[in-house]
């Protein structure tokens, strides 16, 4: 089983022909209410991607309101168990406004809503369930205090541990939560950021090796960086290794990297190398950024393996 911690969100989300300037109205094109929240896009990734058999958990808030209904909903129609996210009265579910520019990239503003609830008790309360887990996944857009009661839990309880630390931390993670992360997974700002290094320092191999081993240094074993249309550089056990990106034409990046997170654990799950892993996760997120939307992008299975 795979059980994923984290955020659940409604996105709101407008297309532009570029992003606005300070105080600028631009006409936007179409706009659509897409479930997303980077914990349950991973945990539909994941559920989307994974080999029959293996089974999906979400661990979350959502407010009662009718985004949080629609959002339930979501979960449950991708076979995901929501037995543990709990709906808590008179509170809003988490939204996420993006604006989508017309090469693709994306602008994101969160209010974070139920997910701010989720704390360390609703954890407990699911410790019969991440028992069960072989890997657990989890992100920052939920307290700090909850995922490092999670990401204990989890390791005392001896699972496999994936940390997404996004969005980028304010602070840097300690060293005693990234000891027990199995696999680190930032972007380079994210790495940049935890490394204490400038973003735009990180621009090559070598720089991208130190960041890494200052975050490894600082306890964590395994880091893989993605760099979106670069790829991904990862420092695994058995040295570091740059996966380049497959070309493709970028229509809307939202959720890409959750793919990326989701193809890699599912392919983890089902016992293939972390290169193959990694490789497949890429494979994943290379058809996500082809299609528009956060779940909505997110592929099956199937159409990775014909």
């Amino acid at each position: 089983m795979i059980v994923v911690i984290g955020s659940i969100n409604m996105d709101l989300v407008l297309s532009v022909p570029r992003m606005p300037l300070p105080g600028e109205t631009l006409s936007g094109g179409q706009f659509r209410t897409i479930p997303g929240g980077k914990g349950a896009n991973q945990a539909v990734a994941c559920a989307r991607l994974s080999a029959d058999g293996i089974k999906v958990a979400m661990i979350g808030c959502l407010g009662d309101d009718a985004f949080g209904a629609e959002l339930r909903a979501a979960l449950r129609r991708d076979g995901i168990d929501d037995s543990h996210v709990a709906t808590l009265p008179g509170v809003a579910s988490g939204v996420a406004s993006i604006l989508v520019d017309a090469g693709g990239q994306n602008s994101i503003v969160l209010a974070a809503g139920a997910n701010d609830q989720l704390s360390p008790a609703h954890i407990d309360a699911a410790r019969d369930l991440i028992a069960q887990a072989r890997m657990v996944v989890l992100q920052l857009e939920t307290p700090l205090a909850t995922v490092r009661h999670a990401i204990r839990l989890a390791h005392e309880l001896g699972k496999i541990i994936i940390l997404n630390p996004a969005p980028a931390p304010a602070q840097a993670l300690p060293a005693d939560l990234l000891a027990q992360v199995t696999y680190l997974v930032p972007n380079e700002i994210e790495a940049a950021m935890l490394a204490g290094l400038p973003a735009a320092s990180l621009d090559n191999d070598a720089a991208l090796d130190a960041a890494v081993e200052k975050l490894r240094a600082g306890g964590c074993g395994n880091v893989l960086v993605t760099l979106g249309a670069k790829g991904v550089y990862a420092a695994l056990a058995g040295g570091a290794r740059h996966f380049a990106a497959q070309a493709v034409t970028a229509v809307d990046t939202t959720a890409a990297g959750d793919t990326f997170i989701g193809g890699f654990v599912a392919a983890l799950a089902a016992g293939h190398s972390e290169a193959d892993a990694i490789a497949f996760g890429q494979q994943a997120a290379a058809l996500s950024v082809a299609r528009a939307g956060a779940q909505t992008s997110i592929p099956y299975r199937h159409e990775l393996i014909g």
